[in-house]
């Protein structure tokens, strides 16, 4: 699958995460979390199921639980990506485990993407998906915060935030622009924030607070999700050599909801 890296769509999420950028020209770097703009599955209407996402047994595999949920990731960025430059992702599944949990089955399936620049790898994405038989529920002991953060900014994604970040990548599952669907069909309280938009988030929140640096590695993984009109507090913490940060997302209730780190390099991007 091939894309160009047009600016628009990047000057468009900058401005969603609160960015003052200029806008972007040709040549200028892609910002860490910007590659989810490019190479998009196109599906005709025909081609999805109910809760908005293509229809499974095509790429993916055909697995029958109803729910279907981010459950975290990991990306190596090898070298800056740069707008206008042509891109092609390729994508192929790994392993699929099928687990019990407390509230059911559950399967995982890990999918790795890469995303090319030219002739070079620039991008290797590991992305976990989990499927599940009901609706995710807080883990009983939910982990505390445990460390005070050096780097904080508190945000509330609305139903707007959520909506205009779906068409930015093209997501159509319902949970997370379609309150009916989301409350009664799939029994979340609200609207689901993406953990792709969360994890965003935290990727500007390092560049924020290191504009010097580089982003090398980044890993997400979330621990219950989060809801629209809730305040969501975005943490950070490098460790002593600068070379590494914790970084975490905070729900209403003080409790940790997504957890991430990320390595800061010489390879990799940023700053913007």
């Amino acid at each position: 699958m091939s894309d160009v890296a047009a600016s628009a769509p990047l000057d468009r999420l900058a401005a969603l995460l609160g960015r003052e950028d200029a806008p972007r020209r040709a040549g200028d770097v892609v910002f860490p979390g910007g590659h989810w703009l490019y190479c998009l599955s196109a599906v005709s209407p025909g081609g999805l199921g109910d809760d908005g996402h293509a229809v499974r047994g095509g790429f993916l595999p055909p697995v029958s639980l109803p729910k279907r949920m981010a459950a975290g990731g990991a990306l190596r960025f090898l070298e800056p990506l740069r707008v206008g430059a042509t891109l092609e992702r390729r994508s192929r599944v790994g392993d699929v485990a099928v687990k019990e949990g407390r509230s059911g089955s559950l399967v995982f399936v890990h999918v790795r993407h890469e995303l090319r620049q030219g002739s070079a790898v620039a991008l290797v994405e590991d992305q976990r998906i989990v499927y599940s038989d009901s609706a995710a529920a807080a883990p009983s002991s939910p982990p505390r915060q445990g460390q005070t953060p050096s780097w904080t900014r508190t945000i509330r994604p609305d139903a707007a935030l959520l909506f205009r970040y779906s068409a930015l990548t093209y997501n159509g599952h319902r949970i997370h622009h379609d309150r009916r669907y989301a409350t009664e069909e799939e029994g979340y309280p609200g609207l689901v924030v993406h953990g792709p938009l969360i994890a965003t988030y935290l990727l500007d929140l390092c560049l924020r607070n290191r504009p010097e640096s580089s982003v090398a590695e980044f890993a997400y993984r979330p621990l219950r999700p989060l809801f629209d009109d809730e305040a969501i507090m975005l943490a950070g913490r490098p460790d002593e050599s600068g070379e590494t940060a914790e970084l975490w997302a905070i729900g209403p209730d003080g409790e940790v909801a997504i957890r991430a780190s990320a390595r800061f390099g010489a390879a990799g991007i940023g700053p913007v």
